[in-house]
């Protein structure tokens, strides 16, 4: 059984969401920055998230993604769940025919056994945990400051005089002087 990097980059993203959504909608932008994620991964992990309602997405200026519930709600077997990461150490896919007779393998108890315990212990993590493990790290949470208006100052213009004629009967008065 191995996990791959879509369930611990969905784990990672969600601790990152959950730090910081206290400042508003989190851009997956900044979660990809953060965390050196690629964005279109991420984009495609949080769809997913999204349909098993772990997190709400708000459109617009200032939008971005919230957690869907609290973070005490939701645990880690539910994030690796909705990403489609399957936990199963089993070689035939929990089906029983591992042996290829049509069969069970000898061990075939054995890895069953720490599938359920494998899901016991990732239910038994939830992401508040995993937000203030960081916490107690030390993990500075920068605040994301006001959205400032741009103010761009109107250049100054200054009016060109040109010593030029402006119609053709400017023009021939210039010539009939000369």
């Amino acid at each position: 059984m191995r996990l791959t990097t879509k369930g611990r980059f969905a784990v990672t993203a969600m601790i990152d969401l959950a730090l910081r959504q206290n400042n508003g909608p989190v851009t997956l932008a900044a979660i990809s920055q953060r965390q050196q994620i690629s964005l279109s991964y991420l984009e495609q992990l949080f769809g997913k998230l999204r349909r098993h309602e772990l997190v709400e997405s708000t459109r617009g200026p200032g939008g971005g993604y919230t957690l869907g519930r609290k973070a005490s709600e939701i645990t880690v077997a539910d994030i690796i769940v909705s990403v489609d990461e399957p936990l199963d150490a089993t070689n035939c896919g929990g089906k029983e025919n591992c042996s290829g007779e049509g069969g069970r393998c000898m061990t075939h108890e054995l890895w069953a056994s720490l599938n359920s315990r494998m899901v016991e212990f990732l239910d038994s993590v939830n992401l508040q945990k995993l937000v203030d493990d960081q916490l107690a790290k030390g993990v500075v949470i920068e605040s994301t400051p006001a959205v400032k208006k741009a103010v761009f100052a109107a250049p100054a213009v200054k009016p060109m005089r040109i010593n030029a004629p402006n119609s053709v009967f400017a023009l021939g008065n210039v010539f009939s002087k000369s």
